[in-house]
């Protein structure tokens, strides 16, 4: 363990710093984020109802503080860039976050808990299996730990509130989904476009992934046709995920 590392920004690590992915640090690491998520949801539940009440605001302004943290610290070893920003589908959580625990209404409640719950957990539990961070930096490493941490919180959230049943996600709300997708991808594409980042992975596809599977045969940018139906295929079968799971449930009840 490196404790000169800890401070790095990947641009001033050596080359293979990283680790492995699906080896034993990473399985390590996906264990310890599963049992910390697992605990702090035991203690949650076991808390009054105005204490998990004061959870589900307090999850998200966690976020934010934590995110503000990883700009300064980027900002005070001059790594700071536009691809910082939480533009991302897994960054972009906190704001779906925030607008679940500030809504004013049940019905936005209920809509913003189901796209956290069906889009942005499974996208945070794909990221902690295929860690793209993993191989860049070390596992003492700020970054490294930030990330861990922030896809912990993305899956925590989503998790509570169906643990405490306030969300009841169901195929007949899939077009909440793809109106949020819809609402946010024009203007991530003109910014992507402007600026010259890959938010969403609209301007190329990450190497090695699905993306460029399809792009090898799309072309770019066609393989963005693909990509939007891949993205449905997915949301769909988180969908029936869930219809299978809660089947399962009722009949282990009778």
């Amino acid at each position: 363990m490196n404790h000169d590392y800890f401070w790095k920004q990947q641009y001033d690590l050596p080359a293979g710093a990283g680790y492995p992915l699906w080896g034993k640090t990473h399985f390590i690491s996906i264990f310890v984020v599963a049992v910390c998520i697992c605990l702090i949801l035991y203690l949650i539940r076991h808390m009054s109802e105005a204490h998990q009440q004061l959870s589900i605001r307090v999850i998200p302004l966690l976020m934010v503080a934590l995110e503000t943290w990883k700009d300064l610290f980027l900002v005070s070893v001059h790594r700071f860039s536009l691809g910082y920003l939480p533009l991302h589908l897994c960054s972009i959580g906190i704001f779906v976050f925030l607008a679940h625990a500030f809504a004013r209404t049940p019905k936005w409640q209920e809509i913003w808990g189901e796209i956290a719950f069906c889009l942005i957990m499974p996208g945070a539990m794909v990221a902690l299996f295929d860690p793209d961070w993993a191989t860049i930096y070390p596992v003492w490493n700020f970054m490294n730990l930030y990330s861990y941490v922030w896809h912990g919180l993305l899956v925590l959230y989503p998790a509570l509130l169906k643990l405490r049943d306030d969300i009841h996600p169901t195929i007949r709300h899939l077009h909440w989904d793809l109106l949020f997708l819809c609402g946010v991808i024009p203007p991530i594409f003109v910014f992507d476009k402007v600026f010259k980042c890959n938010y969403f992975f609209i301007n190329w596809p990450i190497p090695s992934s699905p993306l460029s599977w399809l792009a090898s045969f799309m072309g770019v940018p066609g393989y963005l046709f693909g990509y939007a139906i891949l993205v449905f295929i997915m949301i769909c079968i988180v969908y029936i995920c869930i219809w299978i799971a809660s089947l399962f449930l009722r009949l282990f009840r009778r």
